[in-house]
């Protein structure tokens, strides 16, 4: 069996055989700051007459690798700023330093950059979580999409659900219920079902809405991951990683109020609190950051008796840094909410039975919410977070990480079956004290040194995962009604009737007690043969070890190793502007003990789902125009495949069943126009069974959303004059129609849409003004994960800022 002491014992000897190679890398590093000792984020720093060059973090941290000994003389720039020089002497194996000071305090900068303009304002060039390094987009053969703060701040986004829809090629399929264990929300990717699992690339599972108070960015990688970040947290159609804000080194924040539709009323908060005993010029010691957001909404289906969500978010975080190679990072983020359950529609009749095949054809009510008061839900998700970043040699860099993700739910979870004859069943599913803990600890080597005259950017990764399940569902179903009941009908499935039938008849319980280890090392090397074509090589040894318990059924414990390869390769025709890439990529999925036909329980092969893309990026125009066009086609393999079922229902299975998911996606970010900007994105996706049931066998899985889905942003912002600062947005989502249930002898269909949105902000250095119209045009819309779910109306939403 493998242990961790084996796995430390081989990543000692590649951290120390890194170490040995970094004595030949060279590099060129430092800081800028503005006047006020703040960090100037986004600013570029060059070597003059070379292509060679990077662009500061928000902390103002710039490094320029493969820098050869000599003299040379170093730009700084960013729109706006006049240009700056000075001259650097970089040594054979000895790293360089470099700062530079700006005659700009931190709020005329942001000033110049705004009123400059000609940057790709909601371009994310570069990330250091998708590939467990520091890589730009044009480098990394990988594709994923990036959603910055700057996006959500003028879309008037609150959450990372409403985040998601300027992700090209992802569609949320089911709103967050809460519950604890499964309750997040569940999008669509390339055909599969992904949920948003990590944070900063560890495990951070949010179980109710997830705000958006501490987020700095949104990731979106595509297609299967279990290389990097293994397959527990992750699905073959990718995987969303949330990269939560970090402190600054000056004082300051924003205080938000904001109403609107529906009740809508929120109160936030973005504190920054830093060390004052530090010099100005210096990076702090010590600091803090506290985000933190109380929102209530009630629902739009206001007929009778609404639902509701009311939720409390709490993010504090604290950096030190005891000298200028250590870093220690502590954050939490912890969500206390209360909420009625969404209505979710499901089936257990076809739709011949029912009379109708199309959402849009049932007689429900849309505005109606069949459900009387009390049927509450209370949850609480809490992530615990540390990272310990230490640089072992100018190239050579250990990050250490743990993690500790705890979703609770206590409460109703009330649902709903359409049946003939224009009869709705009410059923309830509660859970009673639930709860589901994931624990991480991940430790990280990155090196960047040469091999002879070939850059070598290195990660060897070591991963520890928990997941204990302790889960109490109960419940059945309460009644069946009319859709055109009274209105007393209605209100009496409430919390106190069912709360009454529970204790006069128990309920069912169905339990899941489970528990699991996974023990995993990983490595990954993207080797530069020239200065245009780089190949990326990485493999990840898995041991997965289920300790067995309760999956509403006894579940057998078992233990299995897995190999996941990944590849990859990058030709710039045009450096740093263009790249051709293709990859394959590789996910699995642990399957346990099944039965056979002939009376056999074994254990399945690992299901497997091989990914093969290639495409092409850009970074064209002086960086205003950003760009991904790719085409990627996914084949899972070993599916177990059910061939009947026992007298006590038990699936009788085969192992030989696949699917395949293949497709294109279209990103593109751009700045044609001195003020104005434009997000957009197109895929379309096709996906079947194959070798399957025969009652679904060549057709699209129901879980697989609409086959073509599309996204676009529109905004402008007056950068100059008496009504600089002034702007407005408009975009909006298109998905055509979803099968939601889709066998030869059953289909219903969600069908197509196209929902529309717009803002208007007014943005000053201490305040700012913004409304936004989400569903511009009213329109009756449903999205499902084999259900029928309908979604929020027009809302429209007022928000003023203080920025102090």
């Amino acid at each position: 069996m493998l242990t961790l002491r084996s796995l430390g014992l081989t990543s000692t000897i590649l951290a120390c055989a890194l170490t040995v190679q970094a004595q030949q890398t060279t590099a060129i590093r430092g800081r800028v700051t503005t006047s006020d000792g703040s960090p100037a984020e986004a600013v570029t720093v060059g070597i003059k007459g070379r292509s060679q060059g990077a662009i500061t973090n928000s902390q103002g941290e710039y490094v320029i690798e493969r820098v050869r000994p000599g003299q040379y003389t170093l730009v700084i720039s960013a729109v706006g700023l006049k240009s700056e020089e000075k001259a650097v002497t970089v040594e054979a194996g000895q790293s360089a330093s470099v700062d530079f000071a700006l005659t700009e305090n931190a709020q005329q900068l942001r000033e110049v950059v705004i009123s400059g303009n000609r940057t790709n304002k909601f371009n994310r060039s570069a990330s250091t979580d998708v590939g467990k390094m520091p890589l730009s987009n044009l480098e990394n053969p990988q594709v994923y999409a990036t959603v910055g703060k700057e996006l959500l701040t003028e879309q008037v986004v609150f959450t990372v659900d409403d985040a998601t829809r300027n992700a090209p090629g992802l569609q949320k399929m089911w709103d967050a219920t809460g519950r604890g264990g499964d309750g997040g929300a569940f999008y669509a990717s390339r055909g599969f079902i992904v949920s948003s699992q990590l944070r900063n690339g560890v495990a951070g599972n949010v179980t109710s809405d997830i705000d958006a108070i501490n987020l700095e960015k949104l990731e979106v990688i595509k297609g299967p991951s279990a290389t990097l970040f293994g397959s527990s947290l992750t699905s073959y159609g990718g995987l969303v990683n949330r990269v939560t804000k970090k402190p600054l080194d000056t004082f300051g924040g924003e205080l938000n109020v904001a109403a609107g539709s529906y009740g809508f009323h929120r109160v936030s908060a973005d504190v920054n609190l830093v060390d004052g005993n530090t010099p100005a010029e210096q990076p702090k010691t010590l600091a803090f950051r506290l985000n933190t957001a109380y929102t209530y909404e009630d629902s739009f289906q206001n007929l009778d008796y609404p639902g509701f969500t009311r939720n409390l978010a709490v993010a504090p975080s604290l950096q030190f840094r005891p000298s200028d190679r250590l870093t220690v990072n502590v954050d939490a983020e912890i969500y206390k909410g209360t909420n009625v359950g969404k209505q979710i529609i499901f089936f257990n009749s076809t739709s011949a039975a029912l009379g109708y095949d199309r959402a849009d054809k049932t007689p429900l009510n849309y505005r109606q919410s069949y459900q009387g008061e009390g049927l509450t839900q209370d949850s609480r998700s809490t992530n615990l977070f540390g990272q310990v970043q230490y640089r072992i040699s100018p190239s050579i860099t250990s990050t250490t990480y743990l993690t500790s993700s705890h979703s609770f739910s206590n409460g109703f979870g009330p649902y709903f079956y359409l049946q003939p004859n224009n009869r709705l069943i009410r059923a309830d599913q509660s859970t009673d004290n639930s709860q589901r803990t994931v624990f991480e600890a991940q430790q990280l080597f990155n090196g960047d040194f040469q091999l002879g005259s070939l850059r070598n950017r290195v990660v060897v990764g070591l991963d520890f995962l928990r997941v204990n399940s302790d889960v109490n569902f109960l419940g059945g179903t309460f009644d069946t009604i009319s859709l055109d009941a009274s209105r007393a009908t209605i209100r009496g499935f409430n919390g106190a009737s069912v709360a009454a039938k529970y204790a006069a008849t128990a309920p069912g319980n169905y339990l899941v007690t489970t528990k699991t280890n996974t023990y995993s090392a990983f490595a990954s090397d993207v080797l530069n043969l020239t200065d245009q074509l780089s190949v990326l090589a990485a493999l990840r040894l898995d041991h997965f070890d289920n300790k067995g318990g309760l999956y509403y059924s006894p579940v057998q414990a078992y233990s299995q190793t897995t190999l996941s390869p990944k590849f990859g390769l990058v030709y710039q025709p045009v450096p740093e502007r263009v790249s051709v890439f293709a990859n394959y990529q590789n996910s699995f999925t642990n399957l346990g003990v099944y039965l056979t036909a002939d009376g056999n329980n074994p254990i399945a092969r690992p299901e497997r789902a091989n990914q093969w893309e290639g495409g092409v990026k850009l970074d064209a125009a002086n960086g205003r125009l950003s760009a991904t066009v790719s085409y990627y086609d996914i084949r899972v393999k070993d599916r177990l495949r059910v061939l009947g079922y026992t007298p006590q229902f038990v699936a009788i299975s085969a192992q030989d069943a696949t699917q395949r998911s293949k497709g294109v996606e279209v990103s593109v970010i751009a700045n044609p126009l001195r003020g104005f900007n434009v997000v957009g994105g197109f895929s379309y996706n096709d996906s079947k069974f194959e070798n399957t049931a025969e009652d679904v066998n060549g057709r699209r899985p129901n879980t697989a959303s609409s086959p073509i889905v599309a996204n676009a942003w529109l905004s402008y912002r007056q950068p100059e004059g008496i009504l600089k600062g002034l702007g407005a947005g408009f975009g909006g989502n298109y998905a055509n129609e979803n099968r939601i249930q889709n066998t030869a002898t059953n289909v219903f269909t969600l069908p197509s849409y196209t929902i529309l949105n717009a803002s208007l902000f007014y943005d000053q250095p201490k305040y700012r003004i913004s409304a936004k119209v989400d569903n511009l045009t009213d329109k009756q819309y449903w999205t499902g994960y084999t259900t029928m779910n309908p979604q929020r109306l027009r809302s429209i939403v007022g928000s003023v800022a203080y920025k102090f």
